[in-house]
């Protein structure tokens, strides 16, 4: 009947960043990015942790988490599936794209499935617009994309990961 004092491991790792980087000028930047590795996103109980662990204010961490794009308040999922709305992706068709991953995925952008393995997200450009429209999964880029291309995409991540099993 013992009760466990001791941290996670996220929370243990989360700790030895905030010490190793403690005093040091400019540090919430990067240890906001190291913490993302860890959780995948930023959740306010670890933005608070930071806050407190560098002594800083909890509104300045939320500030710089909202600022910059590659810091999320959301879970991610395993793929990360990000839609191009640039320009030239948008005038042939990446909303429609947009579209059809929100229909089969059953989510919307900024969401996450409730397995896990997939997040959808509209990004402004990944510098392929040669191949326009584009979506990426991870580093997988996907050009000269159609509605009708996204169920065949999507089931071979799920196939990928029924192999896994």
């Amino acid at each position: 009947m013992g009760v466990c004092c001791c941290k996670d491991s996220k929370e243990q790792k989360l700790d030895e960043i905030i010490a190793r980087y403690k005093g040091t000028r400019g540090a919430l930047i990067p240890v906001l990015h190291e913490a993302q590795e860890i959780y995948g996103y930023l959740p306010m109980s670890v933005q608070k942790r930071i806050a407190e662990g560098l002594n800083v204010s909890l509104a300045d961490v939320y500030g710089v988490v909202t600022f910059y794009t590659q810091f999320s308040l959301e879970p991610k999922g395993k793929y990360k599936i990000n839609v191009c709305l640039g320009t030239a992706c948008y005038v042939k068709g990446s909303g429609a794209i947009l579209d059809k991953l929100s229909q089969i995925l059953k989510i919307k952008s900024g969401q996450c499935t409730k397995d896990g393995l997939f997040s959808l997200d509209a990004c402004r450009c990944v510098g392929a617009c040669g191949l326009a429209p584009v979506m990426m999964i991870n580093d997988d880029v996907y050009g000269r994309l159609t509605p009708d291309d996204i169920p065949g995409i999507i089931k071979s991540y799920r196939d990928k990961e029924a192999e896994a099993v």
